[in-house]
């Protein structure tokens, strides 16, 4: 048996723990009882812990450590993921504290300890019978077994300290008893700690249940619920934050006023957010004010309840009702949250493929489809869908080059057809909405309506300049007569940050008086740079 552990074994655990993790999958999945559907437990953990293994490097146990910390931070997904980050950074600097000494099993067990307080610390509002319980259970075990014994005798303690707090959270929260399981990311706890005992000894973790029996189906007797949380509040919100460690705490006070379920984890100068929220443009815009975020996903509870209620209806012709989901990119808050409110997971900003292709990852479906909505992205698009099929996720890009097509459609999705079938009606359905934008010349320029200069009202057909005006809403007006002189029976219009008070009442009542028959849908996206964005069906 060995008696230290080294960068090797490390590696060998998080791999070990990911393989686990996946076959435990499912059952973990099945855990989850809170009030209102979240993301299930046993994928976010997979999804994590990849992210984990991809960046475990280093020459010593501590660097490798480190590396899976830092990869599981990024990789980070719900609730049950940002938690597993932060064991996995206290664990790291547990190990760095021994500096070159061997990682013995006392250095084993005080980072284990240090990872256990750390989680706790991450959560604003920590809450017993849940993995931070069964964190602190299994390094107790750890540290008193470090007082007689070596690595492998903590890592056994830790692993069964730990199935003996699991299979007690049923007595220490209601929700768990009622629907006879126990707490899903403490089983995924449980699963890492029996990796990491095979790891070091070659022993398989111990016969028998350690949860309540789950029924045939793969679902507790209870409502399958969120992670964590209320049902007070709709969304979840995530992001990245580059941001020093001085404006967290003004980012945490903030965040509590809105929401729940809030864990902030990481080191200076990149944190992992996370809450639940009913206003997501402010959670987004408390992260503004703290630094720069970025990967930011919001996630509608509401439907992934239908979602599930589709991946659980037998299958029909072809693929039935598998998992879907739609990954949008877009730019402003009231945007965000419409997008978001429709059922996607929105990505915000200029995204790297890296980036795009980690949301359509994130979005933990089978089938993706990736709304781009700018000819700047789709390349981006393309190629993160390339990257995603090759880890077998079969994702499509629909060709959007503007939200209010992305709208469009987001509006004909159907589960019940095809997936294939779906991406091509939904692309149909973009190409059916002609699509333009009203900006602001910055500069001098030449355009196919003419010379423009800075200042000028610029309304934008396909790309190119269509009409140059002086005033805002009458520079609208004439763009709709233009479009709608084409033809058309819905017009749809995204009014931006910096459109002027009363835009989208004024344009409405210009077509309901030149146009009678076309119906419009008027909305604040709060986009930067377009003042108002419209779509004509």
């Amino acid at each position: 048996m060995p008696d230290s552990v080294d960068a090797a074994a490390v590696r060998r655990w998080c791999a070990g723990g990911l393989a686990a993790l996946r076959r435990h999958q499912a059952e973990i999945d099945a855990l989850n009882v809170y009030p209102v559907p979240d993301g299930d437990t046993g994928t976010n953990l997979v999804l994590t812990m990849s992210s984990a293994v991809e960046a475990a490097v280093g020459a010593t146990a501590a660097e490798t450590m480190r590396g899976a910390a830092r990869g599981a931070l990024l990789g980070a997904r719900g609730n049950s993921g940002i938690i597993m980050a932060q064991l996995f950074k206290g664990l790291a600097a547990g190990l760095e504290r021994a500096g070159a000494a061997p990682v013995t099993g006392a250095v084993l067990a005080g980072a284990l300890d240090d990872a256990a307080r750390g989680a706790y610390d991450a959560v604003a509002a920590p809450v017993e019978g849940t993995v931070l319980t069964v964190g602190v259970a299994a390094a107790k075990a750890a540290v008193a077994a470090a007082a007689r014994g070596g690595v492998v005798a903590v890592a056994r303690a830790a692993s069964q300290g730990a199935r003996e707090a699991l299979a007690r959270t049923p007595e220490q929260l209601p929700a768990l008893a009622r629907a006879g399981v126990v707490d899903a990311g403490g089983r995924g706890l449980v699963v890492l700690l029996d990796a990491l005992v095979e790891t070091l000894t070659g022993d398989e973790p111990p016969d028998g249940p350690v949860m309540a029996a789950v029924p045939a189906g793969g679902r507790p007797g209870a409502t399958a619920e969120r992670e964590t949380g209320s049902a007070d509040f709709a969304y979840e919100v995530q992001y990245l934050l580059e941001a020093p460690a001085d404006t967290v705490e003004t980012l945490r006070g903030a965040l509590t006023a809105l929401g729940d379920s809030l864990v902030i984890v990481g080191d200076e100068p990149t944190w992992h957010v996370h809450v639940h929220v009913n206003d997501v443009g402010a959670a987004i815009e408390a992260g503004i004010a703290a630094g720069r975020p970025s990967r930011i996903t919001v996630t509608r509870f509401e439907d992934q309840i239908a979602a599930r209620t589709d991946a659980a209806a037998p299958a029909g012709e072809g693929d039935g009702h598998p998992d879907r989901a739609v990954v949008v990119v877009c730019n402003g808050r009231e945007l965000a949250e419409l997008l978001a409110a429709e059922g996607a997971t929105v990505l915000t900003g200029n995204p790297s493929t890296r980036q795009l292709l980690d949301a359509i990852v994130r979005a933990g479906a089978e089938r993706v489809v990736v709304l781009p909505n700018d000819a700047n992205v789709l390349a981006v698009a393309t190629a993160a869908a390339g990257e995603a099929r090759a880890a077998g996720v079969r994702a499509g890009v629909v060709p959007t080059r503007s939200p209010v097509q992305a709208l469009a459609a987001m509006a004909v999705r159907d589960p019940a057809r095809r997936f294939e079938d779906d991406v091509i009606a939904m692309a149909e359905a973009a190409a059916r909405c002609r699509s333009a934008e009203v900006t602001i010349a910055g500069r001098e320029a030449l355009t196919v309506a003419g010379r423009c200069q800075p200042g000028d009202v610029l309304a934008i057909v396909d790309g190119e300049v269509n009409l140059i005006g002086q005033d805002l809403p009458q520079t609208a007006c004439r763009l709709l007569d233009r479009m709608l002189a084409g033809g058309g029976e819905l017009v749809t219009l995204i009014a931006g940050r910096d459109a002027p008070e009363g835009l989208g009442a004024a344009l409405r009542a210009h077509v309901e008086g030149s146009w009678p028959f076309v119906e419009v849908q008027c909305y604040e996206g709060g986009q930067p740079h377009y003042p108002l964005l419209v779509g004509v069906e």
